[in-house]
């Protein structure tokens, strides 16, 4: 039994048990993600020893599941939770009588004919994007050709998604890509790059390397990568120390990485900078550290007529896995409303359907609202709930350009945020000498 959420679980069944006949895997749980369970892993990507696909069942019976499927071993294999969080689902297999398995780097990395850099994290909301962004600008300032491959994000049609290329916003489009989905390939392809992802990482592999002369590797949700990577980024937060130590499987990016982005750095965050400085010094001394900033900017959408924030009432929508599982209150849609003058209001109380199971499945969550939008009728709920909010304005922090998929009457400003390297060290200088390795 593979525990999931439809990411690394599908990955792993690919890469170690699909043609495997040592093992037959009698099913997938699933975790995180809104109805993906019920589901089937199609034949055509399950293979031939599985011609009628692998059942995709709730986490939530996974007891039940070992006894009456007759189950040995249960493999975990997703991530951005806690130490304690893995343990304890590991306690749950074993008092069930199975063994309790992770597969590891070595076990489910595939090998690119191109040079691969890796960009992952320590935790979800850490502030990953803008340094994969940046470092595709500077790959091309060095006359290559990157391409990205994104962590997998599998909640649509899995047959339909094997092998996917984004090099438009029109293919997000035609692939009904979901919201977080969007939050990820569309900065990237807004700036003229090509992401490819799907769910059998061999095809996406030779998919994307067949256009690119080098592979960012774009993680996601902290985990490590699947390809296996010559120089390991990873994203650490100066307002979350400690957490590189306490999260699965951030903490073994942190300790894999070669270069350390620390991210958010201010005059307020240095303490943090400082702890992290000290963990990497105890658990990766060979890593070498780039304190940043982490600007943020925000621009009028509507009306055309300016319009000053300042002591008004602002809906704040932040990026959506940075607010759930990422486990932050806030992100920058909060800092640049209040940075601007306004008030920041709860979206709760004309909140619609699933999005009231996230407040109560998210308590830390109060005064934003995370961009939700997993289907059609989440979106249509994300609209209502906007729609209901008693707020002068709305402050959109996701990368998505969410006019563009629901009616949102009221004006809206839109938020971003890049990287600042704070010392000598620098991602250009990381890449040259990279480059002139390879």
């Amino acid at each position: 039994m593979i525990m999931g959420a439809g990411g690394r679980d599908f990955h792993n069944f690919n890469v170690a048990y699909r043609d495997n006949k040592a093992y037959e895997v009698v099913g997938f749980t699933a975790a995180q993600i809104p109805n993906i369970g019920g589901r089937v892993y199609p034949p055509r990507l399950a293979g031939r020893l599985y011609p009628d696909g692998i059942r995709i069942y709730e986490e939530g019976r996974l007891t039940e599941l070992i006894h009456a499927l007759k189950v040995d071993t249960v493999v975990f294999a997703y991530s951005d939770v806690s130490h304690e969080y893995v343990m304890h689902r590991a306690s749950e297999a074993l008092a069930a009588g199975a063994d309790f398995k992770l597969l590891g780097p070595d076990r489910t990395m595939l090998k690119s004919r191109r040079p691969v850099i890796s960009v992952c994290a320590v935790r979800t909301g850490c502030g990953k994007s803008p340094v994969t962004l940046k470092l595709l600008k500077i790959l091309k300032r060095h006359g290559r050709r990157p391409v990205a491959i994104r962590h997998p994000m599998a909640y649509c049609d899995l047959g339909g998604q094997r092998a996917q290329r984004f090099a438009a916003l029109q293919d997000l489009d035609a692939h009904t890509c979901s919201i977080e989905e969007r939050e990820e390939y569309e900065p990237i392809v807004a700036q003229g790059f090509s992401v490819f992802a799907g769910v059998d990482y061999a095809d996406v592999l030779s998919l994307a390397e067949s256009e690119g002369d080098v592979i960012v590797w774009d993680g996601g949700n902290n985990d490590f990568p699947f390809i296996r990577p010559d120089l390991e980024i990873v994203v650490a937060d100066a307002l979350r120390p400690g957490h590189e130590r306490l999260f699965h499987p951030g903490e073994t990016n942190f300790r894999r990485a070669d270069v350390v982005v620390v991210n958010k750095v201010d005059n307020e965050s240095l303490r943090g900078l400082n702890e992290i400085r000290y963990a990497l010094r105890e658990l990766n001394p060979a890593a070498r550290l780039i304190p940043a900033e982490s600007p943020v900017e925000m621009v009028q959408v509507t009306p055309v007529k300016p319009m000053s924030l300042k002591g008004k009432k602002a809906l704040v929508i932040e990026d959506g896995p940075t607010i759930t599982h990422g486990g932050m209150s806030y992100g920058a849609g909060v800092v640049a409303a209040r940075k601007a003058g306004a008030s920041p209001v709860s979206p709760w109380p004309g909140a619609a359907g699933s999005l009231l199971e996230v407040k109560t499945k998210y308590p830390h969550v109060k005064d934003v609202l995370p961009a939700m939008g997993y289907g059609k009728e989440q979106l249509r709920e994300l609209e209502s709930t906007i729609a209901k909010a008693h707020c002068d304005a709305v402050v959109v922090a996701t990368p998505v350009d969410l006019a563009r998929l629901i009616k949102i009457k009221k004006p809206v400003f839109r938020v971003s945020y890049g990287i600042k390297e704070k010392g000598r060290l620098t991602l250009a200088g990381v890449v040259k000498e990279f480059l002139e390795k390879r």
